[in-house]
């Protein structure tokens, strides 16, 4: 299985042995795997209560205007020249954008910021997937001899380095605002390093530990919004019909008035696009502590890991009709809840170990895809049919080959 996609060689299993609840050995490990609906205390508060709330992602908007402004005139450079696009990597250049300057502020948007997603996902990339370190534990020389050890080490100095030349920049700037009475709510401007470190200093009772240099660290390792994107727009580019749809209802909607809330159909796609294609495809593990526990009918042992297939459980055919198919009106008539209320439907997870930051991931969504319709006709390159849907495991689950596009400038007064 660790060469295989987990998430699909887990849900063939949980099909012949399951399929609700399935006990697993893997290596010297037990774990218990989860692949249907049924079936950090101070992180959580902190996201919710302070970095992703309401009112601080609404006041990013700014930032996600700029950035996405900045793909649009990308891709008119590249439909003028009648050229193929990368929207792979231009996806991800936005997002990080949008992420790395709402974390980290302007002055170190572009070098320390680039670095930082450097960072990112060279550690997608290594702690992707079931690896033989991991199935056999008490074997303490495996890491060394594979050499994970190592390049685990390496990745923990250089994302210290990084978020601590960030960190004290921040530290400097704070200084230099507060002796110079600069205008925190006028040329100041905050960002999330600042909101974590405001919390530091006054360490807020958020009914958990002191905030720690840690956590601040910890808390800025955001995942990008980008395979969201690519996923949606791949997704309509193989499917004309909705992709006419979507563009109608953006062109209409979206250039006439500055409301995202009133694009209900591009709201459907894009949670088509996260059923079939949710960002995590299995949740984290956790592991049963010193007591067995009793689910439903089923016992899991004492130290055992449970793993819930997320992926398995947004396309199980006794909940969702012609399951595997790309069809956003199955949404008309059920309400998109990403909050992980409804557990048919649940890509980001559910309950207090859910992604704390949807909202601020769905803003970004949804800004750049009702730009790429607005301003945009999508046609395949020369002797390519349909898109290639092929998936590659990592922290992530990502498209195995990058999407390349070419744009046709949408003649149209352009939305200001």
């Amino acid at each position: 299985m660790p060469g295989d996609l987990p998430h699909r060689r887990l849900r063939d299993l949980a099909g012949k042995h399951g399929p609700d609840v399935m006990s697993l050995q893997l290596g010297e490990l037990s774990y218990i795997v989860i692949s249907t609906p049924e079936a950090a205390k101070l992180m959580r508060k902190l996201c919710t209560l302070e970095l992703f709330s309401a009112r601080r992602v609404q006041s990013f908007r700014r930032i996600r205007e700029e950035a996405v402004a900045n793909l649009v005139a990308s891709l008119t450079a590249a439909a003028a020249g009648e050229t193929s696009v990368d929207l792979t990597r231009m996806a991800s250049t936005v997002t990080s954008a949008i992420t790395t300057r709402a974390a980290f502020g302007k002055a170190q948007e572009l070098t320390d910021a680039a670095n930082f997603m450097v960072v990112v996902d060279n550690i997608s990339d290594l702690l992707g997937g079931f690896r033989i370190t991991d199935l056999y534990p008490s074997l303490t020389f495996l890491p060394a001899l594979t050499g994970l050890k190592a390049k685990l080490e390496k990745m923990s100095k250089a994302s210290d380095s990084v978020l601590d030349q960030i960190i004290d920049e921040h530290k400097s700037r704070r200084t230099r605002a507060a002796t110079t009475k600069d205008d925190r709510h006028g040329s100041y401007k905050e960002d999330l390093v600042d909101v974590l470190l405001n919390l530091q200093e006054k360490q807020v009772d958020l009914g958990a530990p002191p905030i720690t240099m840690e956590v601040v660290k910890a808390i800025t390792l955001i995942e990008t919004s980008a395979t969201t994107i690519e996923w949606t727009m791949s997704e309509m580019i193989n499917n004309s019909r909705v992709l006419q749809m979507a563009q109608e209802e953006v062109r209409q909607v979206y250039g006439d008035d500055a409301s995202l809330d009133q694009l209900n159909y591009l709201d459907m796609v894009i949670a088509e696009s996260l059923r079939l294609h949710p960002p995590g495809p299995l949740l984290l593990p956790r592991e049963n502590g010193n007591q067995k526990v009793e689910l439903s009918s089923y016992e899991v042992p004492i130290n055992t890991k449970v793993i819930v297939n997320v992926w398995a459980i947004n396309r199980d055919p006794r909940y969702w009709k012609e399951a595997e198919r790309f069809l956003p009106e199955r949404f008309m008539d059920y309400s998109i809840d990403y909050k992980g209320t409804d557990f048919q439907f649940i890509p980001f997870g559910a309950g207090r170990r859910m992604c704390p930051g949807v909202s601020f991931g769905m803003a970004i969504v949804k800004l750049t895809l009702a730009n790429l319709l607005f301003h945009f006709d999508w046609v395949l390159p020369a002797g390519q049919k349909s898109i290639d849907m092929t998936e590659c495991f990592g922290m992530t689950l990502r498209k195995q080959y990058a999407l390349h596009l070419i744009p046709v400038s949408y003649n149209r007064v352009p939305f200001e």
